[in-house]
């Protein structure tokens, strides 16, 4: 086909070039048959492109080689075997071609040149624009992605979220307040070894690189193209820091781009170090542990400071995922993983081969779980969280802070468990440990539906060993109970077909809101008349309209709950607070917020004022029967009481009420509310003659420190808590200022009212604390049908307030008061509080004197009198007339005068002395000879008593 078309053309360069076979034909390929007159002239670059393309490049031959695979003009392989060429009828019959002068030497090859630079300009300008909009496209990606990118200054002073820690007064971790469990250290606080192990396992190249890592990148691009997903990120440290701080650590391209362009600003704004530390403070080690201190904590018991090099590495090994390599969920893959760091930092350099195997061979030893166990005072925590509020401001949120208590541990400790004995007691009295067997006479259940935080009875309809749960129908709502969460009531571990029987009428709380009914759908083809169904649906009972709603969640509240504390006498520094029988964090603290009654307790201000006043001794006669006083008729809690006066000293020893409502009278109610006040009542007191019998309610903390000011001679210091709170920068936070103490009685009236309260103990109504074998000064309380029981009292060290009762007030049941259902915890407080320290007596001050007195007049003994007793008084109050010699069956008078024969404009005390009225009447007074019937709750506070003055100030 080729000697066709050169015959035709008669000229061989002609043809050649059509060909595409340059210099030649087909029988001389090699191109050496050519014509004289070119044989003598040099080779024609024409000629060249075979050479060219197997030789080496020339000067500035990088371009011309990446244009040379686009020259297809030059040489045209595809028209060589182009059938229309071959066949054209146009080039075989051209004649004029043949005649036709023959070109210039060298024409063809300029041709081709001047083709060759005019494509090289084109394809150049080409790619200068594909580069141009190349790089336009890049700007306006960067600049996409920029427009709402974070500020990489502020991590300069990036404080992420840390653990606030509630330490005791010796350090001990009372409990922590976190979003996120940190603890920020220093970069040069961190060990040579967990750095490098880091390097080594996340970017070796950390401290070269300019915060990217491109053959990485592009590693990681080749693999996520091939898997179609994003599986391998590449991420060097300083991206690492900005995706966990700054962004979001979702795997997406768009996150990627921005998360590139923010570690090079990173990286113009922080050091290496300051990068690294914010990386090690930041990344999350499993178990809610975030940051390298926490994590050391966690595992092994111990700061980073101080861990050795398989620590570290192993520490290292867990950030590659948490929930796969943490020792505490895989220990074999976990020291897997940790001799893989170490094998990459002696392979990087960073650890030679003598250190890395003893790494190796070191075994791992992690420290003791203790989250596990229930917090020690719960109370505490949630008061320090309420006070870090108050001084530090939206900034507690972010935590880093220490607030050091006044907890004592050991005594916390034996405060909660005096406080679960004493209740674990009264549950056995009263028979409400599993099995609960059914009574025959159940009290009645509730009806209606129930709603709110509140106690009802409901009746046992079933149980499902399986679950673990028991059911209760409580009213029209149905309920399960879990056994798991009730283990004070049901020690034994029953199942729950054993632990209640089926109608076994229980005391249960609803955990959370009362769902909503479901209303119940029309059956098909009911007749919607509304005159006939809607008379229907109105007389119908809501449970027919509704369809009941999935069983909700209950909790048993069989037996009453407790609450101590214990207070230093001296520093007034609260050592113990209990607010439960379960220490839970958010739990009600009975002992800081629940008011309650506190009886006869509060008779200790109404004597303690009669002595402060000079208006009462106690040698002072007063009336305890109920009958002498007029239109009042409080009754004593002990019916052999009250048949004849009695001294001041025995009506407290045995809590004789009249008497109480006798001092009061004398007293003046106001004055008695107002020196209660002073020594650290804060709730809001009546003036009426119920004051005297504890008709207003205090908390178990304001009457622990109002007692603690008796004990401190008669000075009143605010209770302390909080003693300290730092910063996280290290900075001590102000607290709140203390409120100066300040002297309510003298020293010697303290001491007399201490006096008075040892009698109480020592042959009053709780003789059990004399089992403690020092001297104790206190009194019992006991309300209406023993809804609230107490006993407070103190040493010379140690005041200690105790309370039991149910939340809602139901009655403890018959034999409870004070002595029963309060005392023994106090004792058993007192116990273990007072195990390594001397016995010491009260100290007597100046100003005191004791006399010997008639015990039936509280005058002054006649000179050998055999029945003489000896009687402590202020200077000066001490009696001055002797006792006259008593009459053959004479009744006695006190020398004072006695109790006033009538008491006007007065009130009764809460709920004794008066008996229900009929219908739409007052309260009666209870007929002579009977106990009047105890009202449920207590008369709202009546008019002064005529005469009271304005109280004194303090």
């Amino acid at each position: 086909m080729r000697i066709a078309f050169a015959s035709v053309h008669g000229d061989g360069v002609m043809a050649s070039e059509q060909s595409g076979n340059p210099g030649g034909n087909e029988n001389d390929p090699a191109g050496k048959a050519d014509s004289p007159r070119r044989a003598s002239e040099p080779p024609r670059r024409a000629s060249e492109p075979p050479a060219r393309r197997s030789g080496p490049p020339g000067r500035g031959s990088e371009p011309p080689q990446r244009l040379s695979g686009v020259a297809r003009p030059t040489s045209a392989p595809r028209l060589e075997s182009a059938p229309r060429l071959e066949s054209a009828p146009r080039l075989e019959s051209a004649p004029h071609i043949e005649g036709a002068p023959t070109p210039p030497d060298g024409a063809p090859a300029q041709d081709r040149n001047a083709r060759i630079a005019t494509w090289a300009k084109r394809i150049g300008i080409a790619l200068a624009a594909l580069l141009a909009l190349a790089a336009a496209a890049v700007v306006l990606v960067i600049r996409h992605y920029e427009a709402d990118l974070p500020s990489t200054r502020e991590l300069k002073d990036y404080r992420p979220p840390q653990v606030t820690r509630i330490l005791a007064r010796d350090g001990t971790r009372l409990g922590e307040l976190f979003t996120e469990r940190r603890t920020v250290v220093r970069i040069d606080e961190i060990p040579n070894q967990v750095k490098l192990a880091t390097l080594a396992a996340e970017d070796a190249g950390f401290y070269e690189h300019a915060g990217l890592n491109y053959l990485g990148m592009l590693r990681a691009l080749a693999v996520n193209l091939r898997s179609t997903q994003t599986r391998q990120g590449a991420s060097t440290i300083t991206q690492q820091v900005v995706k966990n701080v700054l962004l979001t650590p979702d795997r997406t391209y768009h996150r990627k781009a921005r998360e590139i362009i923010l570690a090079r600003r990173i990286e113009q704004e922080l050091t290496k170090d300051e990068i690294l530390e914010l990386y090690l403070n930041k990344i999350y080690f499993g178990h809610g542990r975030y940051g390298v201190e926490e994590a050391s904590r966690y595992y092994f018991g111990k700061s980073v400071r101080d861990v050795t090099l398989a620590e570290a590495a192993l520490l290292v090994a867990v950030v590659k995922g948490p929930s796969v390599y943490s020792p505490r969920v895989n220990l074999e893959r976990a020291v897997g993983r940790r001799d893989f760091v170490l094998d990459q930092m002696q392979r990087k350099g960073f650890a030679d081969e003598i250190l890395v195997e003893q790494a190796k061979r070191e075994p791992v030893v992690l420290a003791i779980e203790t989250e596990s166990l229930a917090e020690l005072a719960p109370e505490v925590v949630s008061e320090a969280q309420r006070v870090l509020r108050e001084v530090a401001g939206p900034a507690a949120q972010q935590g880093g802070y220490t607030i050091t208590t006044t907890i004592d541990p050991a005594m916390q400790a034996a405060a909660r468990a005096a406080v679960r004995k004493n209740l674990d007691a009264y549950a056995k009295r009263h028979k409400l440990f599993g099995p609960l067997a059914r009574a025959k006479k159940e009290p009645p259940p509730f009806e209606g539906t129930p709603a709110g935080h509140k106690v009802f009875r409901g009746v046992v309809t079933g149980a499902d060993d399986g679950r673990g749960t028991l059911s209760v129908r409580v009213g029209t709502l149905e309920g399960t109970v879990s056994l798991r969460g009730a283990q004070r009531y049901n020690p034994n571990g029953l199942a729950p077909s054993k632990f209640a029987d089926v109608d076994k009428v229980v005391r249960v709380s609803l955990i959370g809101p009362a769902p909503e009914p479901v209303a119940a759908a029309a059956a098909p083809g009911q007749e919607e008349d509304e005159d006939a169904a809607g008379e229907a649906k109105r007389a119908a009972p809501a449970a027919t309209l509704a369809k009941p709603a999935a069983p909700v969640p209950l909790r048993l509240e069989l037996g009453p709950e407790g609450a101590l504390v214990a207070i230093d006498v001296r520093t007034r520094e609260i050592v113990a607070l209990v607010g439960g029988y379960e220490a839970v964090r958010g739990g009600l603290d009975r002992a800081s917020y629940a008011r309650r009654q506190p009886g006869s307790t509060f008779k200790a201000f109404v004597y303690g004022y009669g002595i402060h006043a000079r208006t009462l001794t106690p040698a002072t006669i007063l009336e305890t029967n109920p009958l002498a006083i007029s239109g009042y008729n409080p009754q004593n809690h002990d019916e052999s009481e009250g048949q004849s006066p009695a001294r001041l000293r025995e009506a407290l020893a045995h809590s004789v009420n009249v008497a109480a409502v006798s001092a009061l009278s004398r007293v003046g109610a106001s004055n008695v509310a107002a020196f209660a006040g002073a020594l650290g009542i804060q709730s809001k007191l009546g003036a009426d003659l119920s004051l005297a019998l504890g008709a207003y309610e205090v908390t178990p903390r304001e009457m622990a420190a109002a007692y603690a000011s008796i004990a401190a001679g008669g000075v009143h210091e605010q209770p302390v808590l909080i003693t300290k709170i730092v910063g996280p920068g290290g900075a001590e936070i102000p607290l709140p200022t203390r409120p100066p103490a300040h002297r309510v009685m003298e020293e010697a009236e303290a001491y007399v009212l201490t006096s008075l309260l040892t009698s109480v103990v020592q042959s009053g109504t709780a003789k059990q604390a004399r089992s403690l074998g020092r001297p104790i000064a206190g009194k019992t309380g006991t309300t209406n049908q023993s809804k609230d029981t107490w006993f407070v009292g103190f040493s010379t060290d140690i005041a200690c307030a105790v309370w039991t009762g149910y939340d809602d007030a139901a009655p403890l049941g018959k034999g409870e008061a004070g002595a029963t259902s309060a005392l023994p915890a106090f004792v058993d407080f007192m116990k273990q509080a007072h195990a390594k320290r001397p016995v010491a007596d009260f100290p007597v001050p100046s100003g005191v004197v004791r006399v010997k007195i008639d015990p039936a007049t509280g005058l002054l003994a006649r000179e050998g009198q055999e029945d003489a007793i000896e009687e402590v008084f202020v200077a000066g109050t001490e009696p001055a007339d002797e006792a006259p010699v008593p009459e053959p069956d004479a009744g006695v008078e006190a020398a004072d005068g006695g109790a006033p024969d009538a008491l006007e404009g007065t009130v009764p005390a809460p709920g004794e002395g008066l008996q229900p009225g009929p219908q739409g009447e007052g309260p009666q007074p209870a007929p002579p000879g009977k106990a009047p019937a105890e009202s449920e709750h207590a008369p709202e506070p009546g008019p002064l008593p005529a005469g009271d003055t304005a109280p004194p100030p303090f």
